[in-house]
């Protein structure tokens, strides 16, 4: 028995992170419950069905930290089986049994109405629990598992993350009304504005405008002709100084961190202001105190962007969207809002548009690559991110994307702590759902570690400071080490069948976070568990959909290849 990579402690986080946002279930540190989960390195990714209401094993193994697969996992664990061991499942697909290892038949068992329950949903395809094409085959060119309407065998098995179905379904069994970390989300389409409203003193309105083919929305941009509503803020008529208000419910949060996403464009002055408010609790209960948070200037980029603002509040607040004329007599548009979410989460360090990427996906030459700009970690270091939109020379890999991510001489470097080691990266592209809880991004992590090195450099660590191992690049002024990353990132065919790649643009996030305070968490009691095992993690009680009287069976996953 292993103790977990640090790599899968800190997948297992954002994990939770992905419930707590779709959910009320909640995950907590181990403080004696009798429900509770033990994650393991043992062999596989599987883990116990249901609650057995006094603890159980989850194991979390070679090339199974990845966050999708620790949904699936911590999914059975609340009491989900896997979707085509469905009572109706032969209405939708067919198992091929002849094609199955023999000593794997078991995985395709379904089962009756007395031991599991379909929540009154219906059968779906894309669930995180559903198996893939080739599971438990006897060979990868053999399907053990084909759907009756043909254009789902391709999406069968995804593990992205989870289906709207999956998402329903979990807050049914678990009695959810709300989500814990989700405070807020507009796309603007109904005529109630989500519960913003106007500032009455104002000197000008936001409207509430459909789309126009020259002022298309951000949510169903090139989905839908001249649908879709979006906020606008006409800064091209009235007096320099006019001012829009659009002021949000009173929210409450649970968390004192917070992150405001949106996307907007500004097509009129460069003078024109959008700035972001924040209404605080003065301390007697009255929401008056008013803090600017983020400032965002006209520029001559006229497209959709994406923004992000953090901001901290303990008590009750209202964010405020303030719009401000710079010169009408320059300007022939305005302010432009949509599809905002806030969360109970901290944004992400780096984020990366690149315009125009469903073009390059068809007329890049195979050896293109692109690299960001330098971003900063919290600590402080500098990092980049290398993309080659048709993947490499090599057929495998041809309709997919690598994606790759390297470290960027700074500022601080004088004082970081070098070789970088024990840091996780993840890179995510961004599903440009409208819909936070339905986003299903592709999303990827590893840990820095001393086996990553430099051969041609005297196995110099690959994390060593790039002022000395990298090379120097004129664009930026800095050196760039070489990169570590994914060289089937995301395929094309998942590019172009989901929200990938709204107005043709990419979105790509990115983070650099130290995992070191996670080495050394193994901590139990060795009279209670045996030398090796890992931490129980509890987790909020509540009954699994499956029958009491059941044996609560582990169930063993599709092995995962290692996805780094």
């Amino acid at each position: 028995m292993l103790f977990l990579d640090l790599n899968a402690k800190g997948v297992i986080l954002k994990a939770f992170e992905g419930f707590h946002l779709r959910s009320c279930v909640k995950f907590k540190p181990y403080a004696g419950e009798k429900s509770y989960i033990r994650f393991l390195k043992l062999n596989g990714c599987w883990s116990t069905i249901g609650d057995t209401k006094a603890g159980q094993n989850l194991s979390i193994g070679a090339g199974c930290d990845h966050k999708a697969i620790v949904i699936h996992e911590i999914l059975h664990a609340l009491g989900f089986l896997h979707e085509q061991t469905r009572t109706d499942r032969d209405d939708y697909v067919k198992i091929w049994w002849n094609h199955v290892l023999p000593n794997q038949a078991h995985n395709f068992n379904k089962y009756g109405r007395n031991y599991l329950t379909d929540l009154n949903t219906t059968y779906d395809y894309e669930s995180i629990m559903h198996y893939g094409p080739s599971s438990f085959t006897k060979n990868s060119s053999l399907a053990t598992i084909t759907t009756n309407i043909p254009e789902f065998n391709g999406i069968i098995g995804q593990r992205l993350d989870f289906s709207t179905s999956d998402i329903e379904r979990l807050n049914r069994m678990y009695n959810c009304t709300r989500s814990l970390t989700l405070l807020d989300q507009c796309d603007f389409e109904s005529a109630d504005l989500c519960g913003l409203v106007q500032e009455p003193r104002d000197d000008a309105v936001w409207l509430h405008k459909k789309n126009e083919p020259m002022e298309q929305n951000h949510t169903q941009r090139q989905e839908c002709k001249d649908a879709g509503h979006f906020m606008y803020f006409n800064t091209s008529c009235g007096k320099q100084g006019d001012t829009a208000v659009l002021e949000s419910r009173i929210l409450h949060p649970t968390r004192n961190y917070h992150c405001l996403q949106f996307f907007f464009k500004m097509t009129g002055s460069p003078q024109d202001r959008l700035a972001v408010w924040i209404k605080k609790d003065d301390g007697t209960g009255k929401i008056r105190r008013l803090i600017k948070v983020r400032t965002f200037q006209g520029d001559n980029d006229h497209n959709w962007k994406i923004a992000h603002v953090n901001f901290r509040c303990q008590k009750k607040f209202r964010f405020l969207f303030y719009g401000l004329k710079g010169n009408p007599d320059d300007s022939n548009g305005g302010i432009f809002i949509d599809d905002l979410t806030l969360s109970e989460a901290q944004c992400p360090r780096a984020v990366w548009l690149i315009r125009g990427f469903s073009r390059l996906l068809t007329t890049a030459s195979s050896d293109l690559s692109i690299t960001s700009p330098r971003f900063y970690s919290q600590e402080g270091y500098g990092f980049g991110i290398t993309v080659a939109p048709r993947g490499s020379r090599d057929s495998a890999f041809a309709n997919y994307t690598r994606i790759s991510f390297h470290l960027v001489s700074g500022e601080n470097d004088g004082i970081l702590e070098w070789p970088a080691l024990h840091r996780q990266v993840t890179i995510t592209v961004l599903d440009q759902n409208p819909n936070a809880k339905k986003r299903m991004s592709a999303e990827r992590s590893f840990t820095t570690d001393t086996t990553q090195v430099f051969p041609d450099k005297n196995n110099s660590s690959r994390w060593g400071k790039p002022s000395l191992l990298g090379k120097f690049d004129t664009s930026c002024n800095c050196s760039r080490n070489g990169g570590w990353g994914w060289s089937k990132f995301i395929s094309h065919a998942l590019l172009r069948r989901k929200n990938f790649l709204k107005n043709g643009d990419l979105i790509i996030f990115a983070e650099f976070e130290d995992l070191t305070h996670l080495r050394k968490t193994e901590h139990f009691s060795p009279q209670t568990w045996p030398i090796g095992e890992n931490p129980p993690l509890g987790r909020k009680k509540r009954s699994a959909h499956l029958k009491a009287s059941q044996i609560h069976p582990r169930e063993h996953c599709d092995p995962n290849p290692c996805q780094n």
